[in-house]
């Protein structure tokens, strides 16, 4: 009886061809040598349906590795990303955009084929001395790609930057960041139908082209809501724009260690008593925007889709499409520099799953992995 692992070729391409979800197209690459070799860019399918990761926070024993964790089987797959090692990491496209803890140097890192685009260090923005924040590694907030630079190098690389939060971009070739002069306080980005549309601190809605010939100009689309105890994020779901509020990030003393995870606050100059304290988010509320009339609209059913929010490009996806993943529900990462920079562990405790219909939250990941460097963030798999 023939084994397994001398499967003819052509028959492995066929089965291979027939698998949906990235995951198992993984995992068909560890079974034996043989199946291994029909694993490769030409024979993955860049269309499958992809759910984020979630990339788990640097381990101190193994800072080469990251774990990531899979809420579709629930396992964790271990990868070694040498070149993200005592980095801040965000995401865009299933890229990671790195920042150095000590110099702050900035980079593009594929964390699956190890392909590397070292970007214009920090310094080079506008005005850096007087927009620096306290940590180089806390200067890039997010990162937002236009295009896959695995696919094209006509992208623009848009993030915002340093203590006023200003836009600043980059295109293939560049020296040195051009920044949205016009933009500061910005909370999050998204690049939809050709353009860069922003949300900012006091929730205004505004979008912005790098084509146009002045690209400081904007134009208002909405406002929502003034300012919130927390942060706004704006992301595409099926052709339309929404924006959402998580608010109540808040820090308060835990008397009781079963409510949260407990957090060391890091002692000011005048030697406070040290107590363990905690933030968690409290509420979450989803806005779409017509483009045509520029009006909101408060939603508490997003149908069939989940959104992903974090330090990541905010995602939509089709849960039907991924067994494990709630549809209407919103799943987040704690993003929240200006809360776990205070506590000596770091971020990482305010993750969870937010029902929308309910109000409920309920943890996606059961384990601890905190760091003040690099929390856990999404990121979408991608081979290429």
């Amino acid at each position: 009886m023939p084994d397994w692992s001398d499967l003819q070729h052509d028959l492995l391409v066929l089965i291979i061809n027939r698998l949906n979800l990235i995951e198992d197209y993984l995992n068909f690459g560890i079974v034996c040598k043989s199946w291994h070799s029909v694993v490769t860019k030409d024979s993955f399918n860049s269309n499958l349906p992809r759910v984020p990761w979630l990339m788990l926070a640097e381990e101190e024993d193994d800072n080469t590795c990251r774990k990531f964790f899979s809420l579709y089987n629930c396992m964790i797959l271990k990868k070694r990303i040498p070149k993200a090692s005592g980095k801040r990491c965000m995401e865009s496209m299933g890229w990671l955009i790195t920042v150095g803890k000590d110099e702050g140097e900035i980079s593009l890192l594929h964390p699956f084929s190890g392909v590397q685009i070292e970007l214009p260090h920090q310094n080079t923005t506008e005005h850096y001395e007087l927009n620096q924040t306290p940590v180089p590694w806390t200067f890039v907030l997010k990162a937002v790609l236009s295009a896959n630079p695995s696919h094209t190098s006509d992208y623009v690389l848009m993030v915002i930057e340093g203590h006023y939060q200003f836009l600043s971009f980059w295109r293939p070739g560049d020296l040195l960041w051009t920044r949205m002069r016009k933009f500061p306080h910005i909370s999050d980005v998204v690049y939809f139908t050709g353009h860069f549309y922003v949300v900012d601190n006091s929730g205004c809605v505004q979008v912005c082209d790098v084509d146009d010939s002045e690209p400081t100009k904007s134009r208002i689309i909405a406002e929502l809501a003034p300012w919130i105890d927390g942060k706004y994020y704006i992301l595409e779901s099926l052709g339309s724009l929404f924006v959402v509020s998580q608010d109540g990030v808040d820090i308060k003393y835990v008397k009781d260690d079963r409510e949260r995870i407990p957090l060391t606050h890091i002692q000011g100059e005048d030697g406070e008593e040290e107590k363990m304290y905690t933030y968690k988010t409290r509420n979450v509320l989803v806005y779409q925007i017509d483009l045509d009339t520029c009006k909101t609209t408060e939603t508490r059913d997003l149908g069939d889709r989940a959104f992903f929010l974090g330090a990541n490009s905010s995602l939509s996806v089709q849960a039907s499409q991924f067994p494990g993943i709630k549809p209407n529900h919103i799943y987040f990462t704690d993003n929240c520099l200006g809360a776990y920079l205070h506590f000596e562990e770091g971020g990482g405790s305010d993750m969870g799953v937010f029902n929308l219909a309910d109000g409920s939250i309920q943890p996606h990941y059961d384990g601890v992995s905190l760091s003040r460097v690099c929390p856990p963030i999404w990121v979408t798999p991608t081979l290429c």
